[in-house]
């Protein structure tokens, strides 16, 4: 009979092209899928960057001709600390700075002084000793060159550096 063929004929076409659109349907949702997943990562990346550039950048500050940790550096070290815990592969070297005032020796000693304070304070939060490495620079690597109390304040510092 024509029309029952044709009639099958047509239920074959709407079947494949029913089978084709979910075909279609689960593409698309498994392309959404992995849009977002890519999305998600990137963000994470970007959070990640974004902490690992604020460990990096934020200096912890000293007063005049001291080794003393204030508590906004503490504050700060505490927040390294907890960056290193979420990143155990991670060491790092702490630089020791002073301002220019005083004989070059004396600031060697004094960044030294700096950077074992800060050192000790983070063994104190449960960060080992291996990860953490210290060198003083004392007045040779100045952020700020000018000879002015602003100036000497940003330079009296301790620096990370992750290794």
């Amino acid at each position: 009979d024509a029309t029952t063929i044709e009639d099958q004929a047509k239920a074959q076409q709407d079947a494949d092209a029913k089978a084709k659109a979910e075909q279609e349907a689960e593409r698309i949702a498994q392309q959404k899928l992995a849009d977002q997943r890519a999305k998600e990562q990137a963000m994470k990346e970007a959070k990640i960057a974004a902490a690992k550039q604020r460990f990096v950048n934020q200096n912890v500050h000293f007063a005049f001709d001291s080794s003393d940790l204030s508590s906004m550096a503490k504050m700060i070290l505490k927040e390294k600390a907890a960056w290193l815990k979420a990143n155990p592969m991670v060491s790092v070297t702490v630089e020791g700075h002073c301002d220019e005032r005083g004989t070059t020796e004396y600031n060697l000693a004094l960044g030294e002084r700096r950077a074992a304070a800060v050192k000790a304070y983070m063994i104190d939060l449960g960060i080992s000793p291996s990860r953490l490495d210290t060198i003083s620079y004392g007045e040779e690597r100045p952020l700020d060159t000018r000879k002015t109390e602003e100036a000497y304040r940003k330079n009296r510092r301790a620096h990370f550096v992750i290794n």
